[in-house]
């Protein structure tokens, strides 16, 4: 960009005809090995083109300082002093200003269970063992991760954390439920999952990172991918259509060969225990209304009977004109005669 700024004939922003300023393409996002060395190649032929470059322009202080040899280039780093990798985030919502631009993110390191392969171009395969940084934490069970000049879309059932077994950002059961409506039908593949139609509407209990929640329907719990469902009251925008299109993330209870770093496993609650849980709260939940609603009739009786004892008393009939005659004294007698 400063070159361009400096030479802007040579690098052919007047006429595209007359640049000679060589292009630098951009890295790939979803780049891997391959790719790696192709731009290593690209670098090297870039740089090579740039010093032969006329004198003006190889010369300038720009590029000079370009090739110049820093401190850290003699003394290259070692595995210890390696910073954890950062990012910088810019919201959906954002205009593309600087200031809209987050401060750097220190991501989170995941360990690979077990050997992926991956499906499609935009994922990442893993072998047991690889440490990955986790970039983005999806709802619907697929982290987009990277590894060294790798980066893709990732099980989360197929990662764990680096410090225990259990996830610390992992929510609690919440068994007063939140409404959901189904979005894609899925049938249920294992005992413990739920079958469900388009358009039903159930209550989610436990939002799990791997992409499976525990839903109710009715008085039945079970799994189901959240990648299908939708919050009640929102709308269904093109972006989350096209996120159900995607493959259903695996369970990790249907990983082989699964190898963890821990001695404990990470804490699963059973179906079972959901199930019964589940009918606790809404027992209790139907005993607080009937208590309630036997609280309104009785305040209601309580009510009425208040009234009726602060009832206004009869009002008395009109005397008759001659009963006012007799009753009145002689000077009213006198007027009204």
């Amino acid at each position: 960009k400063a070159l361009k700024e400096m030479f802007p004939i040579e690098s052919g922003d007047i006429n595209a005809e007359n640049r000679i300023i060589p292009h630098l393409p951009a890295p790939k996002w979803f780049d891997g090995q391959r790719s790696t060395q192709s731009r290593q190649g690209t670098l090297a032929e870039y740089c090579y083109t740039l010093v032969n470059l006329p004198h003006k322009i190889s010369r300038c202080r720009h590029v000079v300082s370009f090739f110049e040899v820093r401190p850290d280039d003699m003394n290259p780093v070692t595995d210890s002093q390696i910073r954890k990798p950062e990012v910088f985030l810019l919201p959906k919502d954002a205009k593309k200003n600087t200031s809209d631009i987050t401060g750097p993110i220190v991501l989170q390191t995941y360990r690979a269970i077990a050997d992926y392969e991956k499906s499609s171009k935009s994922e990442m395969a893993l072998k047991a063992g690889d440490a990955v940084d986790v970039v983005e934490k999806s709802e619907t069970g697929w982290w987009f991760c990277q590894l060294k000049a790798k980066r893709g879309w990732v099980p989360a059932a197929y990662l764990e954390p680096m410090d225990g077994p259990d996830e610390s950002e992992e929510q609690e059961p919440n068994y007063a439920g939140e409404l959901y409506v189904v979005q894609k039908s899925y049938t249920a593949v294992e005992e413990d999952e739920l079958t469900l139609k388009e358009g039903d509407t159930i209550e989610v209990i436990h939002k799990l990172l791997d992409g499976w929640w525990v839903v109710r329907k009715d008085e039945t719990t079970g799994y189901y991918p959240s990648m299908y469902l939708q919050k009640s009251g929102e709308v269904n925008s093109p972006e989350k259509r096209g996120l159900r299109n995607h493959n259903i993330p695996p369970r990790r209870s249907t990983i082989r060969n699964a190898k963890s770093i821990h001695n404990k496993g990470r804490k699963q609650i059973s179906q079972e225990t959901y199930r019964r849980n589940s009918k606790k709260y809404m027992q209790n939940r139907r005993n607080m209304r009937g208590n309630l609603q036997n609280k309104d009739i009785i305040s209601e009786k309580n009510e009425q009977e208040e009234n009726k004892s602060k009832a206004q008393p009869a009002v008395p009939p009109r005397p008759s004109k001659d009963l006012i005659m007799n009753r009145c004294t002689e000077s009213t007698r006198r007027k009204i005669m």
